[in-house]
């Protein structure tokens, strides 16, 4: 059975740093199409970054340069580390899984079937 479960977020100050973690069970992180998301209030869900099985990895224009996408196989965990944070990226952070390579719409999330509970991020000016 494939579990995710999501931890790290907080409150930090404009221009801060947090790294969220994802812990993964009933599957190896590597072997699927892992991506964090966030929504916002008011808001769609939305792609932030996205790593392939063969490790390639993807971002939203929003986030590039800011933002990397990781995993650990030994830990069997899913990472984003997330620098330079702006008020803007305040929101529920939620990391998603896909048993099967990254389609070319990977940053749609109808293209998961397993997701976290999410973990806030709440980033003050």
């Amino acid at each position: 059975q494939v579990q995710l479960q999501e931890s790290g977020g907080g409150s930090v100050q404009s221009g801060g740093s947090l790294r969220l973690s994802c812990a993964a069970s009933g599957y190896t992180v590597s072997s699927y199409c892992m991506g964090w998301f966030r929504q916002a209030p008011g808001k769609e869900r939305e792609g932030v970054a996205v790593i392939d099985t063969d490790g390639n990895r993807s971002y939203a224009d929003s986030v590039k340069g800011r933002f990397t996408i990781s995993h650990d196989n030994a830990k069997n965990t899913l990472y984003l580390q997330m620098n330079s944070l702006k008020p803007e990226d305040t929101a529920m952070y939620y990391c998603a899984a896909e048993p099967a390579t990254c389609s070319g719409s990977r940053f749609e999330p109808e293209e998961y079937n397993y997701w976290g509970q999410g973990t806030q991020v709440t980033v003050s000016s």
